[in-house]
């Protein structure tokens, strides 16, 4: 198996890891219910997914 022959530096190991990094969500409002969903979800109040029902949600009494 091969071996490297030079320890390899921390400046080099950094810049291949430059774009290692997380990302912020992106966060809309719900067009039925103005509730706040993640971008191509369903929203979790109202069951509805580009302004047309997605899931049957139970109403809450």
């Amino acid at each position: 198996m091969a071996h490297p022959k030079r320890k390899q530096s921390k400046t080099r190991s950094a810049k291949r890891r430059t774009h290692y990094k997380a990302v912020v969500p992106t966060i809309t409002l719900c067009s039925n219910c103005g509730a706040s969903v993640l971008y191509h979800r369903v929203c979790g109040e109202c069951g509805y997914y580009k302004g047309k029902p997605a899931i049957e949600k139970a109403a809450t009494v």
